[in-house]
């Protein structure tokens, strides 16, 4: 899927909301918190495609370097994926899965391509423990069963097999979900790790700013767990 906010058109940068705003740390998630602007079916508006890049080059190195750090690199699941995967090394096997088949096509890396909307059902058409590490660039702000999903990701991840989750702070604002927008910073990488602990299948989540705090350029974070 990988529909990242575009760094000219219909993607936006978000602002950051008052720092008193409390992080969604353990907290039930209130109506609307999944609600988005536009809630057509997913497959209307990726049908077209968009060869783009979604965040700076700053930004997609820092993905690289976490990829690298990590040592992500035998039978990978890139999910919800685009024309291209943030390898500097592509790894033994990737498999991508997306939204829109032109632009996984045009994924020079990818061994295997899988057409799937998560969002109209959570469970992959993959395998059970048949993935050594899974990763999701830039787009779990768009999930809107996003634990079903995790929980999944962890069914078709090997024992002590990561997810690892990068984003910024452009998205589509149609289609990410309404707490995605008004949180801050900090409150975004507890959305998503509260997200790895509703799931119940990892273990405590990591979370770190991958672009220095005085970057000017596109912030990039990374949160991520093992499967227990």
């Amino acid at each position: 899927m990988r529909p990242r906010g575009q760094r000219s058109g219909s993607g936006v940068h978000l602002p950051a909301v008052a720092p008193r705003q409390r992080p969604y740390r353990r907290a039930i998630f209130p109506t609307g918190f999944f609600d988005r602007a536009d809630e057509e079916r997913d497959t209307v508006f990726y049908a077209v495609p968009r060869f783009v890049t979604h965040i700076d080059d700053d930004a997609i190195a820092a993905v690289s370097d976490v990829y690298d750090e990590l040592g992500i690199g035998g039978e990978v699941l890139d999910l919800m994926s685009s024309w291209v995967s943030h390898f500097r090394t592509p790894p033994r096997r990737l498999t991508v899965l997306g939204m829109n088949a032109d632009e996984l096509d045009r994924n020079n890396e990818a061994d295997e391509r899988i057409v799937h909307d998560l969002n109209a059902s959570p469970s992959m058409p993959l395998e059970s423990e048949s993935m050594d590490d899974v990763v999701c660039c830039v787009s779990v702000d768009y999930l809107t069963h996003p634990v079903e999903v995790f929980r999944d990701v962890a069914r078709i991840l090997r024992p002590g097999g990561r997810f690892v989750c990068t984003f910024s702070n452009r998205v589509f604002p149609t289609k990410a979900i309404r707490a995605w927008l008004y949180a801050t910073d900090e409150g975004r990488c507890s959305i998503v790790a509260e997200y790895f602990r509703r799931s119940r299948a990892f273990g405590e989540p990591t979370i770190a700013r991958r672009t220095p705090p005085g970057h000017t350029g596109d912030p990039l974070f990374a949160v991520w767990a093992t499967r227990r």
